[in-house]
């Protein structure tokens, strides 16, 4: 009997192994896609976010954010990032008093830009690996795209977990920018 179950249960081993996360390319990184879920935080629930500051990819100087504010973590090789780009930069347009920040985890910078321009994204993008964990279990360092939305005390609203749609972005800042 145990020697007819085992080709399943190498078979199942093997399986469920290969789909437990995706390499990046060029740089071997482990990473793990989002399943899209949003949270959204209570106000009663919420904590301050770390401080976001650093230079752009343009060479500029962000600031601290103020006022309610989108962070998308992403990279140039990720799939989900290429295919939600057109959706945030189409938002960060729509919703001209809200703050958009990309922040570039494990990528080449020269490869950021060239994806920069080719979505045409014109809200900016700081690269900082360390920024991502300073924000404990919010961001999952391995878990791109990400995105946390800021409410205007700069205190983390609410949390999507892979891809953005347009109706998921739109109803969590429209509940977030009503407070």
């Amino acid at each position: 009997m145990m020697k007819r179950l085992l080709p399943f249960v190498l078979l199942s081993t093997l399986l469920v192994g290969c789909g437990a996360g995706t390499s990046a390319p060029g740089n071997g990184s482990s990473y793990v896609a989002g399943n899209g879920a949003i949270t959204f935080i209570d106000p009663h629930d919420r904590v301050r976010a770390p401080e976001i500051s650093g230079t752009g990819l343009d060479g500029a100087t962000v600031a601290q954010l103020r006022g309610v504010s989108v962070l998308n973590v992403w990279a140039s090789w990720c799939g989900p990032c290429r295919a939600e780009a057109p959706t945030l930069q189409a938002i960060s347009v729509q919703y001209p008093n809200v703050h958009f920040l990309g922040l570039l985890t494990r990528d080449d910078d020269d490869a950021a830009r060239a994806f920069l321009r080719r979505f045409k994204i014109t809200y900016p993008t700081i690269h900082d690996d360390d920024l991502i964990l300073k924000f404990g279990k919010t961001l999952p360092p391995n878990a791109i795209p990400s995105t946390v939305i800021l409410d205007s005390q700069s205190r983390i609203a609410a949390r999507i977990s892979g891809e953005v749609t347009v109706a998921g972005l739109q109803e969590l800042l429209n509940k977030v920018l009503a407070e």
